[in-house]
């Protein structure tokens, strides 16, 4: 019995599901650059490189440790251009009886693979993604009969489940979630940030910047410099750097903003996470261990560990319950174009700038950029989610849309009307101020309210409230702006909606 073993690009674990039972001496494994993977949407040229370099030297792991790889690589003549394609060009050359694959991060490979077994006329064995937590199934029966998906509910049976920051039945301090704490301003005097681990790329990350270079100049964002880590011994470097030189920081500051600091306290793990070069239960272990050694504080270790075994975990739960219909989900009936500031064009808004400046070099922005600042302008702009999924899924490496979809029509845009947040993350400039330095350097006044040198933010987040009232007003947590609104004159509301127009109309929306 020969089996075709299949594992794709963010499939990169020696313990993924794909490979168990493999025998290594008739089983194939097989992975492919294809033309396909990179241009349905085009991807953030770093994104490619980084991704094609990590499978390569994942395969080169493999063929090391004893299994036979049939490695394509994209400037194969005979490459045929899809994953479907050269699943199907393997069956055809290798025979063999049968094909086993794991359970992929997006509906559409999902669909394409159900498919494998009869377009090649042998049977499919689709296995579970080991890799998570907690499967789709698992999530949907905690799903079942709820009114209310609340994130935190499940973030402490995953807790409970895996004994994790646990003192016997109840949480270790008392407490679940410590996020009231993790709200600090960035200082005056700035923040002595240390420098992100980096890595000198290879001979062989070399071969493939020359190749994405060639092959993908025209796609968004820069190439050079590279320095992400390709490796699983690379990868645990920089959870090793992170544990000790940015956790013991990272609840104060996680949602602070500061210009020409992008990595700030982050971990920068989601791209080794997601790709599978790190297991995330070994990532929050490590996290645990860290502070149960006394090298980190509790605010800082809980809030971490609920990003991964918490949210990730959820998001992930809630794009598999929803699809395929939650692709199309748009509650608040947004159709504005995305404005091609989003792609590096001319803009004075100095946070917007700061973000897609840092987003263009690095594939890479911190939570709250993506949510409070470039997030929130879309949401306020009433931009089409269509389109700001697929740039959120173009422009950041760690973007698969199991994980990009919910976090940007759910908690990004409110487009599924309050499935997964219970309010629009709407806010004026006053919150941008308040969690960076932004502002400072900017060329609108953040305390102004109207007029051509006014923060766009703070219109816009009135003429948002203006716009949607039908569909929000009823919205308990947004009863206080609502009374706010009210209270405005008539002669207020139309300038609002006036400073608004003006603006949508500069920026071609």
């Amino acid at each position: 019995m020969v089996a075709l073993r299949v594992i794709l690009g963010d499939q990169l674990s020696a313990s993924i599901s794909a490979l168990d039972g493999a025998d290594k001496d008739h089983d194939i494994i097989l992975m492919a650059e294809v033309m396909g993977e990179c241009t349905y949407v085009r991807h953030h040229k770093k994104k490619i490189a980084f991704l094609f370099s990590a499978m390569r030297h994942f395969a080169d792991d493999l063929k090391a440790q004893g299994y036979t790889v049939r490695y394509i690589t994209l400037d194969d003549p005979e490459n045929a251009g899809s994953l479907n394609a050269e699943v199907l060009r393997a069956v055809n050359d290798l025979k063999p009886d049968r094909i086993i694959a794991t359970f992929p991060g997006e509906y559409r490979v999902h669909e394409d693979m159900k498919r494998w077994g009869d377009d090649a006329g042998i049977p499919i064995d689709i296995r579970h993604d080991n890799r998570f937590l907690c499967a789709p199934e698992e999530f949907q029966s905690w799903a079942a009969g709820r009114k209310n998906l609340r994130m935190e509910f499940f973030y402490r049976e995953m807790r409970q489940k895996y004994n994790i920051l646990m003192d016997g039945k109840k949480p270790e301090g008392g407490e679940w979630n410590y996020d009231s704490k993790n709200r600090k301003s960035p200082p005056e005097g700035g923040l002595l940030i240390p420098s992100p681990c980096i890595f000198t790329p290879d001979s062989m990350t070399q071969d493939v910047m020359s190749l994405v270079a060639e092959k993908f100049h025209d796609h968004f964002g820069d190439l050079e410099p590279f320095y992400f880590a390709v490796t699983r011994e690379q990868a645990l470097r920089v959870l090793d750097v992170f544990l000790k030189e940015r956790l013991p920081f990272f609840g104060d500051y996680q949602d602070a903003m500061i210009q020409g600091q992008p990595w700030m306290y982050h971990s920068h793990l989601s791209f080794y996470l997601n790709c599978g070069l790190l297991n995330p239960l070994e990532v929050v272990r490590a996290a645990e261990k860290t502070y149960r050694d006394g090298k980190a504080p509790l605010n800082a270790t809980e809030g971490f560990i609920r990003q991964i075994l918490g949210w990730r975990e959820y998001i992930r739960g809630i794009y598999w319950l929803k699809m395929p219909d939650y692709a199309d989900e748009n509650f608040l009936k947004a159709t504005r174009n995305l404005p091609w500031l989003y792609w590096g064009g001319e803009t004075s808004m100095n946070c917007m700038r700061q973000c897609v400046d840092e987003t263009k070099a690095h594939a890479y922005a911190h939570h709250i950029q993506r949510l409070m600042v470039l997030g929130n302008f879309a949401l306020l702009a009433g931009i089409d989610p269509k389109q700001v999924n697929e740039w959120y899924l173009v422009v950041y490496a760690d973007a698969y849309e199991w994980v990009e979809l919910p976090n940007v029509s759910g908690m990004i845009l409110f487009a599924d009307g309050g499935y997964l947040a219970s309010k629009p993350y709407a806010a004026s400039g006053a919150y941008i101020n308040k969690m960076s330095d932004y502002c400072k350097n900017c060329t609108y006044d953040v305390k102004l309210k109207e007029g051509p040198k006014a923060c766009p933010f703070n219109y816009l987040y009135w003429n948002f409230m203006i716009e949607n009232e039908e569909r929000l007003r009823g919205n308990p947590r947004l009863g206080f702006s609502y009374k706010t609104l009210d209270a405005m004159s008539d002669e207020k509301r139309s300038t609002v909606q006036s400073d608004a127009q003006k603006f949508f109309t500069q920026i071609g929306i």
